[in-house]
């Protein structure tokens, strides 16, 4: 990875009507980033958090978890698109690690 960058994903997941665990759904996570080229440096789950501004009542919290990677420049694209229709993940922000 010659050209590897670091970064931190931050994701909310949508625990409502899924029967797998957080720890789960992080080690799942995980393994879509070393799938796609990527080297998980640590995996935190941040805990459940209320949103400040709620757009969905039924909706009011999610669990935030938050994955520090490397990867080359075409791995953040790739998780977008990978995770874009999974129900579990309601966000995600990828921020270049400084």
């Amino acid at each position: 990875m010659s050209d590897a960058r670091k970064y931190t994903a931050s994701f909310v997941l949508d625990m409502r009507g899924c029967t797998d665990t957080a720890a789960s759904i992080i080690d799942r996570l995980s393994g879509i980033i070393v799938d796609l080229g990527g080297q998980v440096s640590s995996a935190v789950n941040l805990g459940q958090k209320n949103f400040e501004r709620v757009t969905d009542k039924k909706f009011s919290s999610g669990i935030y978890v938050q994955i520090s990677f490397e990867g080359g420049p075409t791995i953040v694209e790739g998780i977008k698109s990978k995770l874009r229709l999974d129900k579990v993940i309601d966000r995600i922000l990828v921020e270049a690690a400084k």
